[in-house]
């Protein structure tokens, strides 16, 4: 039986904590950790776990095998490099560092510690709608991928949002996702602003068009719109060369009255990708004692470097072209499992 320790409580770190009290197999929730003693408390006793109030003490447990982190994203480096450490497999939420330089220090003491012990919470790759177009690219059934296009919908964001972080907190999703489903890497981006709505507070330039340019010349377009008022709804639709497979808003019951039909929309990112968390959480768990499983610290890296040039292109309204530095021979994609990127 595993003993996991979660660091952070907040929406994330409570939904992992009850999930894996729960919702998992081979595991129990051990102990939690927060800086907001109150939340910590009330989520500790609700699950029965153990509520440490210092993050080192909690990674240095004896009872703790594995440590999943929800705190905030500044804190990811520091405590990803302590479960490295204290060689302990991590789980850790996107992103891996709010840089790309920001990673180097995990991807060098991870590669020095000869384990992968990193994965990243890139929920997308353990989606059973976005599984299902990887198949379909990699059996060949669509042909050759020629084109994706993404949407992704938020209804609304906290006041003071930017679009620097529509970018960087859900653009990136798509950048990660995209790379996992083609195995093919990002060269170029564009970013285009939408016409502001009256209705977009703070300044925020809302929705924007990302256009995404591959190695193997695969264009992709994201509509990413995070005001848009009436729920939240990710789509993908890949287009080959003889067919295409889309992904649409999961299913859900239509109901018809004397004057109208209608179906319920999801809220937020729990509620549409609730089952690929549990998939994710239930595959790390798995796999503890071989490897890393879904997006490896590589890829965190990779995201964190295609989001800062998407700034960049936002910031000039300019393509911005880029080239990857060579992935690690640590990385090398044949030890991914369970998810990990292939080969372009």
């Amino acid at each position: 039986m595993v003993g996991v320790g979660i660091i952070g409580t907040g929406n994330m770190g409570a939904d992992h904590a009850r999930r894996v009290h729960a919702r998992t197999h081979g595991a129990r929730l051990v102990a939690l950790c927060d800086t907001d003693p109150g939340r910590l408390a009330a989520l500790a006793a609700e699950l029965g776990a153990r509520a440490e109030s210092d993050a080192a003490r909690l990674i240095g447990s004896a009872d703790v095998d594995a440590v999943i982190v929800a705190a905030a994203s500044e804190t990811h480096p520091d405590l990803v490099l302590a479960c490295i450490a204290a060689g302990k497999p991590v789980l850790c939420e996107k992103p891996l560092a709010l840089t790309a330089e920001g990673c180097l220090p995990v991807l060098e003491a991870e590669a020095a510690s000869g384990r992968h012990l990193v994965s990243l919470g890139y929920m997308r790759r353990f989606d059973s709608g976005y599984q299902a177009i990887r198949a379909a690219v990699h059996d060949g059934s669509v042909g050759i991928p020629v084109a994706i296009h993404c949407i992704h919908r938020n209804r609304t964001v906290p006041l003071g949002f930017t679009a620097a972080r529509t970018l960087s907190e859900s653009v990136v999703h798509e950048i990660d996702v995209v790379r996992w489903l083609l195995g093919d890497e990002i060269v170029a981006i564009t970013v285009l602003p939408g016409r502001r709505k009256r209705s977009t507070t703070g300044g925020l330039d809302d929705p924007l068009l990302v256009i995404l340019e591959t190695a193997s010349g695969v264009l992709i377009d994201v509509e990413a719109h995070v005001t848009a008022g009436y729920g939240y709804d990710v789509r993908c639709e890949l287009v080959g060369s003889a067919g295409y497979a889309t992904l649409g808003m999961p299913t859900a019951t239509l109901v018809n009255t004397s004057t109208a039909a209608s179906q319920g929309i999801t809220d937020d990112w729990l509620g549409r990708f609730g089952p690929a968390y549990d998939a994710e959480v239930q595959a790390w768990l798995d796999t503890l004692a071989d490897s890393a499983v879904g997006a490896n610290s590589w890829d965190g890296y990779v995201s964190a470097f295609v989001a800062a040039a998407a700034v960049r292109a936002l910031d000039s309204r300019e393509r911005v072209a880029f080239e990857l530095p060579p992935r690690p021979a640590f990385y090398d994609p044949s030890d991914d499992l369970g998810g990990g990127s292939p080969s372009p």
